[in-house]
Order: structure tokens, then C-alpha cells, then sequence
């Protein structure tokens, strides 16, 4: 029960990014690379300062440090620049199909072998997925958008297999977040923002600190914690969660309408999750 509470938290912890990041962004105040930098900055402060009053060290290396930088790395600024252009909803089912492909291979190329009931789990989770995001009218797909999407879900999918071999997950988190922090800034500045984006303002980058100490730095601590507890494909298919609870926030907290289709899709969503980890 514990550790199904810590996973709840830390689904929570992700959607909160998605939240606070859409907030940022609908009202003008900042634009998307500049919030994944200033994210990934105050990340790095606060673990670090973490890491000094309750370990009283900063540790660099450690295993998985390289996987765990590069794809910190790439999905901050792969999902920022996808989002320049890429509708929220097609973007969100490109990321989380690439994290499932990604984190079941990785998987099973370390040996897991997830039984028939989470397979089917996934399938009807990411189907539920696809009933709520799908973009309606004409679809139209900027493939180097689409391509950047893709990128932030390899890239999140290896930061999570690799968290499942810290053995600290606050310095481990630590450690990520310190070393991606100056490649992020020098790749921040040569990436493209939208065309209309404006200096930051003080209220993006309120949130945009918000998003980097609190749900992602220490939402990522706590997903390296629970991480080796779990196998990769049941951390899989817990993310599918994710846009279920971002919607629900954006209801709750952005005034977003509820509808009928949130309501069967989620209850979709969620079956297909229960239905992975269910032991028999």
C-alpha cells in the first residue's frame, strides 16, 4: 500500500509539470525553452542544497549517471521544442507511446518478461489514451516537431531505466539535475522558441521555478525511489496515468470543461493500468 501511494504521489508530481507548464505558456508569461531551462536550474539548486543538509555531500558520479544526464537532457528540450508547434494532445500520446516502447524494451533486453495481463493492460490503457487525446479535424503532423516529441520520450525512458540502479535517490537526482543543468543552458540558447514568444515575465518564471524545485526535482527524487521497487514495464504503464490526472488538474485549477468523453476514456485509462499490475 506504501508503494502504490508513492507512485500515486509521484503520477501526481508529473501531471503537475504538465499543468504548471501549460499555465506558464496559455498566459504569455514565458516561453517553452525558457521554461525547461530555468525548470532544470532550480531543479539543481534545490537537490543540491538537499543533498548538503540531509547527506552533507553532492555525489557527480555513481551508476547510471551518463543515461541518466543525456536523457534528462533530451526529454526537457525535446518536449520544449516539440510544444513550439505540436498540438498538446498528439504530442502527449507520441511522448507516452515512445516512454512504452522504450521502457518495455529496455525491459526486455534486461531480462524482465511482463505476463499476457500486463501486455493487454498496456494496450487498453494507451487505447484509452488515444480516445481522449486524439486532435480532432484534420490532422497535421510537423515531422521535426514530432521528431523533437520523440526524442523526450526516448529520452524519459531511459531517465527511468536508469534510475532503477541509484542507490540514492536524492543524490542521484542531484547528480542529474547539476550536470544537465549547464548542457541544457548552452542547448537552450541555440534552440528555436515560438515566433511570438515575449521576454519572460515574472509570473512564467514563478511557475517555471515552481515546476523545477518542487515536481520535478523532488517528483523525480521520489520516482528514483520507487523505481527500483518496481519492474520497467509496471513504471511503463503507471505513466499512462499522467494525462488522465493533467486534465483532471487542468479542470480542476484552469477551468478546463469536464466532459463525457474524460470521464469513459479515463475509467479506460485506469482499468488498463489496474489490469498491468494485478498479480493474477
Amino acid at each position: 500500500m506504501r508503494l502504490l501511494l508513492l507512485i500515486a504521489m509521484t503520477m501526481v508530481a508529473f501531471a503537475a509539470n504538465s499543468v504548471l507548464n501549460r499555465a506558464a505558456l496559455a498566459a504569455g508569461g514565458i516561453d517553452a525553452v525558457s521554461f525547461g531551462t530555468i525548470r532544470l536550474w532550480s531543479g539543481a539548486v534545490v537537490l543540491v542544497l538537499l543533498g548538503l543538509a540531509l547527506r552533507g555531500r553532492v555525489v557527480l558520479g555513481g551508476p547510471g549517471r551518463v543515461a541518466g544526464v543525456l536523457g534528462l537532457v533530451l526529454y526537457i528540450y525535446g518536449f520544449s521544442v516539440a510544444y513550439v508547434a505540436l498540438d498538446a494532445g498528439l504530442g502527449a500520446l507520441i511522448l507516452f507511446g515512445t516512454v512504452q516502447v522504450t521502457m518495455f524494451g529496455g525491459s526486455l533486453i534486461e531480462g524482465e518478461r511482463p505476463p499476457v495481463l500486463r501486455w493487454m493492460g498496456a494496450v487498453m490503457a494507451f487505447g484509452g489514451l488515444i480516445w481522449l487525446l486524439w486532435p480532432g479535424g484534420g490532422l497535421e503532423l510537423s515531422l521535426v516537431h514530432g521528431a523533437a516529441m520523440v526524442l523526450a520520450g526516448l529520452g524519459w525512458g531511459i531517465y527511468s531505466l536508469a534510475g532503477r540502479r541509484a542507490s540514492d535517490p536524492l543524490l542521484a537526482t542531484g547528480a542529474n539535475f547539476v550536470l544537465a543543468a549547464p548542457i541544457g543552458f548552452l542547448l537552450g540558447l541555440a534552440l528555436p522558441v515560438s515566433p511570438e514568444a515575449m521576454a519572460p515575465e515574472v509570473s512564467g518564471i514563478v511557475l517555471a521555478v515552481i515546476s523545477g524545485a518542487v515536481t520535478s526535482g523532488l517528483g523525480y527524487a521520489l520516482w528514483y525511489h520507487v523505481l527500483p521497487q518496481v519492474t520497467g514495464s509496471i513504471a511503463a504503464v503507471a505513466q499512462l496515468t499522467v494525462p488522465v490526472i493533467a486534465m483532471a488538474g487542468g479542470m480542476v485549477f484552469l477551468g478546463e470543461a469536464l466532459t463525457a468523453d474524460f470521464v469513459v476514456a479515463s475509467m479506460v485509462v485506469l482499468g488498463g493500468v489496474a489490469l498491468s499490475v494485478l498479480r493474477r
